[in-house]
């Protein structure tokens, strides 16, 4: 597989055109953001840990029956990926409340949410990520209803998946957010990354935070966190 031009650069990850007009090749770089991009540092290690971390998930994720764009990994920090033409809305499922849900509604950090929620927000930093409906979805053109419901099916299901994977791990999955894309048959595909970088953990009996909380807040140990979350699940770094 010939790695070709940059194709796009995002906050975290570079994605590259290949000689195959139906793969990239995704780049998971150290930098870790916060706040929409507007605070920025290097992690070591980071790279390479949410690479490996999502290879792991998506082919556990692939083995539940949920299509992913995962191939194979290439490099400690190199991912193969199918080509996908993404939707841009992501799709939260939250089983407890945190983060902007708190802020919002003014409920209890920690709060569990019976049953959980899914909720949609379009994915444009400029505008600050906002919160929308189906119904926006479809009117500005986004997605169409159908691709909408086949994107709660797959959310839903990857929330049963990795519920029971992280708590056999001794993890509260709080709450996680997934972006979908069209491959060139048709068909809807769970892309991106699933990493610490874009779910919430905590440790089942202390909720200590195991996710990018602790970048967000200054906490610290936020790579060490990532590589304690891995171990737990037996993902070979």
């Amino acid at each position: 597989m010939e790695k070709r031009e940059e194709l796009y650069r995002g906050k975290a990850k570079s994605v590259y055109k290949t000689d195959d007009a139906d793969r990239l090749i995704l780049l998971f770089r150290n930098d870790t953001s916060a706040f929409d991009g507007k605070r920025i540092e290097q992690l070591d290690r980071k790279g390479m840990v949410n690479n490996k971390f999502n290879a792991f998930i998506m082919q556990k994720l692939e083995a539940a029956g949920i299509p992913t764009q995962f191939d194979k990994l290439l490099a400690d920090n190199e991912v193969l990926v199918k080509k996908l033409d993404m939707i841009p809305v992501e799709c939260v499922v939250r089983n407890y409340a945190a983060g902007s849900l708190v802020k919002r509604l003014g409920v209890e950090e920690g709060m569990k949410l019976n049953p959980y929620t899914f909720e949609l927000f379009l994915k444009d930093d400029a505008k600050g990520d906002p919160f929308i409906n189906e119904s926006h979805v479809v009117a500005f053109g986004w997605g169409t209803a159908e691709q909408l419901v086949r994107m709660k099916e797959l959310s839903l299901k990857v929330n049963d998946v990795l519920t029971k994977l992280f708590d056999d791990a001794g993890l509260l999955l709080v709450d996680f957010k997934l972006e979908f894309g069209v491959f060139s048959d048709g068909s809807i595909v769970l892309g991106d990354e699933f990493s610490p970088d874009g779910c919430r953990l905590w440790d089942k009996d202390t909720k200590k935070k195991m996710d990018k909380d602790r970048f967000r807040q200054g906490l610290g140990d936020v790579i060490e966190a990532y590589e304690e979350v891995a171990k737990r699940l037996g993902v070979p770094l």
